[in-house]
């Protein structure tokens, strides 16, 4: 809507880029275009205001497939106001000069036109169509409708131009659609189902080979236990035997020394005999030759030699007399 300002008796529309402007006095075109500032009197002035810029109408109707389906149509078209001029002597695009505000809604007629030309070729197209093709057909109905839209001789008559024809969805009533959804969710829960199970298979096979890789480890682990044990026994037995080598190494050492030092002290004790004898018999040689009293004389000393120590000596006569025979006796013999 354009700015409109007073001053006493006039007034000044000042428009917009997108907004074209009719300025009429007594039935003559005193100015139009878009974008336009001017001054007027509003008592003889009829202003006419029409939009230029794109404008967006969403629909949304309803149709019925060849299989007695309701569907609900969402589409959205752009349009925009192609020539103003023939616009604003076709339709009611005046607005108060005193204000500015519209004195009727022209945008709303050209919006009902749109929709109830948008909806005629779609409806067509989808009437032929069964449920399940109908609710896939979103580019045949965007091309039918946009085709419709643009051979349309009303729309150039009125100066409107459809830039586009979009169709947003097309879908069944919320009861049939979840009906219809329900193959699909079946199916992926199927596979949501299988992806589950497949998971948990390989999970049990998992753990399965988990288990065979514990059992061969505790086979591996009892194998070199047992090469260990083997190897133990085999190591002490090998201990042994070489502590019964060094045993008997060392006996006979000590034996082949013992037998050593005997035949050693056998030796000398031979060698000492037979120079105990050979000085014997040279003693007996010696002493062969001797007169008796000397070897009597000997004996007694040799005698005495063995005799314990003797601190005090008693004689008696009797001794005395009885030694002094024994000596005459060997005297006089």
């Amino acid at each position: 809507m354009a700015d409109i300002s007073r001053l006493l008796f006039w007034r000044h529309l000042r428009g917009t880029p997108t907004l074209w402007v009719r300025h009429q006095v007594k039935g003559q075109v005193k100015r139009e275009g878009a974008g336009l500032a001017f001054w007027y009197r509003p008592l003889t002035a009829v202003l006419s205001e029409v939009p230029v810029d794109d404008r967006e109408l969403p629909l949304l109707f309803h149709a019925r497939s060849s299989d007695y389906s309701d569907l609900t149509v969402q589409a959205t078209v752009t349009y925009r106001v192609s020539d103003p001029a023939t616009a604003a002597s076709r339709l009611d695009f005046s607005i108060d000069p005193h204000k500015g505000t519209a004195r009727a809604r022209p945008l709303d007629q050209i919006a009902t036109l749109l929709a109830e030309l948008a909806q005629q070729p779609a409806l067509d197209l989808l009437a032929r169509q069964p449920l399940a093709e109908a609710l896939t057909a979103v580019a045949p109905v965007r091309e039918a409708v946009s085709a419709a839209l643009a051979s349309d001789e009303r729309l150039s008559d009125l100066g409107v131009h459809v830039v586009s024809a979009r169709v947003v969805a097309i879908r069944p009533e919320p009861e049939l659609e979840r009906a219809l959804q329900t193959p699909t969710r079946e199916a992926v829960q199927v596979e949501a189902d299988r992806a589950t199970y497949a998971r948990r298979a390989q999970a049990v096979e998992q753990e399965r080979a988990i288990a065979e890789n514990e059992l061969q480890s505790k086979i591996e682990l009892a194998r070199r236990e047992q090469q260990l044990v083997e190897q133990s026994g085999a190591n002490a037995r090998r201990t042994a035997e070489l502590d019964a080598a060094a045993q008997l190494v060392r006996a006979q050492a000590a034996a082949e020394q013992e037998r050593t030092m005997a035949e050693a002290k056998a030796t000398s004790v031979r060698v000492i005999g037979l120079a105990e004898a050979e000085a014997e018999a040279a003693r007996l040689a010696a002493y062969r030759d001797l007169p008796p009293e000397v070897l009597r004389s000997l004996a007694l000393k040799e005698f005495a030699g063995q005799l314990p120590e003797i601190g005090q000596l008693t004689v008696t006569p009797d001794v005395v007399t009885s030694l002094l025979a024994k000596f005459n006796g060997n005297a006089s013999s």
